[in-house]
């Protein structure tokens, strides 16, 4: 009897999970042959697997030698991909003004330490993300199919006036503003990764996406810790 297997994925890359499947199934299969029961199908008669479709698209199903074959090799960035490494480059590079004013205004080394820690990370990880788009040939401004973004509404995103009350305070003042700040900022890169895991279909998108959540969700603890 033809076994289904229902493969859960977020677009066609989630197939990339069938081969443990097929390969636990395949395990069963000889185990029954071992106990004297009949012999376990071929491929052409193995276990069918049902791969959901895109969005407005049926599902299919595939033979498990098909499967196997397909493996998901599809992530093709898509519009949210292209609009969240924009944006976060212009949000990195935002962080990397207010950090840059640490080293001349904080009084505290502890903030100092956490400033050139950020400026570290992200400094580095807005090249990568610069050439992602160019690996895709996309432009750093959108444009085209994914259209221009406001930097100001993005979230976490310090507007000017902050801006200018930070580069304008000294000492333990200097330093709650920034922490206040950096908190926000990284909350809202937080809320821009988290949205693209969800939308986006690219896999080093969603990488990046997790190591902007596992990084800045470790330093806004250490900044609440600081206030």
């Amino acid at each position: 009897m033809l076994q289904e297997v229902v493969v859960p994925n977020r677009h066609a890359r989630r197939v990339r999970y069938v081969p443990a499947a097929l390969a636990a199934l395949a395990a069963l299969a000889l185990g029954a042959c071992d106990s004297g029961s009949e012999p376990a199908p071929d491929a052409a008669s193995g276990p069918s697997v049902l791969v959901p479709g895109r969005p407005g698209e049926e599902n299919r199903t595939m033979s498990a030698e098909e499967a196997a074959e397909h493996r998901s090799d599809d992530d093709t960035p898509n519009s949210a991909d292209v609009s969240y490494v924009r944006m976060m480059i212009e949000h990195h590079a935002q962080a990397l003004v207010m950090t840059e004013l640490v080293p001349d205004r904080a009084e505290s080394s502890k903030v100092t330490a956490l400033a050139e820690r950020i400026s570290a990370a992200q400094g580095p990880e807005i090249g990568a993300m610069e050439g992602w788009l160019t690996q895709y040939g996309k432009e750093k401004e959108g444009d085209g199919d994914e259209g221009g973004h406001d930097h100001g509404s993005m979230p976490g995103m310090a507007t000017e006036a902050q801006l200018e009350k930070l580069r304008a305070a000294r000492g333990a003042a200097f330093d709650q503003l920034f922490l206040t700040l950096m908190i926000t900022h990284h909350e809202g890169a937080i809320t821009m990764a988290t949205d693209v895991k969800a939308q986006g279909n690219n896999v080093r998108v969603e990488e990046m996406a997790d190591d902007v959540i596992a990084q800045q969700t470790s330093e806004i603890t250490r900044m609440r810790k600081l206030l």
